[in-house]
C-alpha cells in the first residue's frame, strides 16, 4: 500500500525538481521547489517520520523559502529588455543530447533496480526514528559541525543579498 503512494509522490518530486532546473523564471524555480520540499514532506510521513516532516514544511517550504522569494524580489533577477525566446545554439543541442542520453541511463538503472528489488519484506525503523529527542541528539552530538556551518551559510547569504540590493537602490 505504500508503494501505491510512495511511487506518485517520488514522481511529483522528480517533476518538480526539474521544473527548478527548466523554468526560466526565478519565481516559477522558486514555486517548483516549494512544491518540491512538500512532496518530501509527504514521502517522510510515509517513512514514520513526522517530526522530520513538519520541520521540512515550516522551515524550509516556509522561512528558507520566503527568504529566497525575498532574494529574488530584492534583487529583481528579470532583467529589463530581456527576451524570453530561446536561441539555439550548437552546444545547447549537444547539451541537450548528452543530458538526454544520461536520462536514459539513469531511468534504465533505476527499472533494472526496481525490478531486482524485494519489497514484500521493507526494513522496520526503530521506534525511535524520527522522534524530536533522537533528532536532538544526534544533530547536537554527531552533527553539530555540519549544522553551525549550514547556519553560518545561511547567515553569510542573507547579508550577501542585502548588500547586492542595498548598492542597487542607491
Amino acid at each position: 500500500m505504500e508503494l501505491l503512494i510512495f511511487y506518485p509522490l517520488a514522481g511529483i518530486c522528480i517533476v518538480l525538481a526539474l521544473g527548478v532546473v527548466i523554468n526560466n523564471s526565478p519565481v516559477n524555480s522558486a514555486m517548483s521547489l516549494i512544491g518540491m520540499m512538500l512532496g518530501l514532506a509527504g514521502i517522510f510521513i510515509l517513512q514514520q517520520a513526522h517530526f522530520i516532516a513538519i520541520l521540512q514544511i515550516i522551515i524550509y517550504a516556509g522561512a528558507i523559502m520566503v527568504l529566497f522569494m525575498f532574494v529574488i524580489m530584492l534583487l529583481n533577477l528579470k532583467g529589463k529588455g530581456e527576451d524570453d525566446s530561446w536561441i539555439s545554439r550548437d552546444k545547447d543541442l549537444l547539451l541537450t543530447v548528452l543530458s538526454s542520453l544520461l536520462a536514459v541511463g539513469v531511468l534504465y538503472k533505476i527499472i533494472i533496480i526496481i525490478n531486482a528489488g524485494d519489497f514484500n519484506s521493507p526494513a522496520l525503523p526503530p521506534d525511535s526514528f524520527g522522534t524530536v529527542r533522537e533528532v536532538g541528539t544526534i544533530l547536537f552530538t554527531k552533527f553539530i559541525l555540519p549544522f553551525e556551518m549550514a547556519s553560518i551559510l545561511l547567515l553569510v547569504a542573507m547579508i550577501g543579498a542585502v548588500v547586492l540590493a542595498k548598492s542597487k537602490v542607491d
